[in-house]
């Protein structure tokens, strides 16, 4: 399934971007994020998810790596990650544009694909929780950020 969407941040790109590749930052961010761990420093990352969709519950053990990284403007992602039966696979990619406001537009795209019990259990409520929960971390990641500005003064 293919998922894309934008966000408006009101920050400038750089702080976006900083905020986006902090694993600490952005850790508490990702829905049902259990657990997360550096393997190596921008460019892989170790993590437990637990994911709901309806009444079925699964917890993800995964990997996260950075593909690709170009300063502050784009990044690309590749996830692969398991759970009793089931397996996920992501492609990801986000990039950032200046807004005339001095705002931060990041739009992305994920490219997911689900397999085992899940897909064949939850089929029909993959693509709606799935775009539910990047929109959830998508409006924490603005939130975060734009109440920092707030909370230390800055008027980026």
């Amino acid at each position: 399934m293919l998922l894309k969407g934008f966000v408006t941040i009101f920050a400038d790109r750089k702080k976006v971007w900083d905020f986006l590749t902090d694993p600490n930052q952005i850790g508490p961010c990702f829905p049902g994020l259990e657990s997360m761990e550096t393997i190596e420093e921008l460019k892989r990352y170790r993590g437990v998810v637990s994911i709901g969709l309806g009444s079925v519950k699964a917890r993800f053990k995964g990997e996260l790596e950075i593909v690709e990284l170009d300063e502050p403007k784009h990044a690309k992602l590749k996830v692969h990650g398991t759970a009793s039966g089931s397996a996920v696979d992501a492609l990801s990619e986000m990039t950032l544009s200046e807004n005339p406001d001095e705002s931060t537009l990041v739009e992305w795209t994920a490219n997911v694909n689900i397999s085992g019990q899940l897909a064949s259990l939850a089929s029909r409520l993959m693509v709606p929780v799935s775009k539910k929960l990047a929109d959830q971390f998508y409006n924490e990641v603005r939130k975060r950020i734009e109440t920092e500005d707030i909370q230390t003064g800055q008027t980026d």
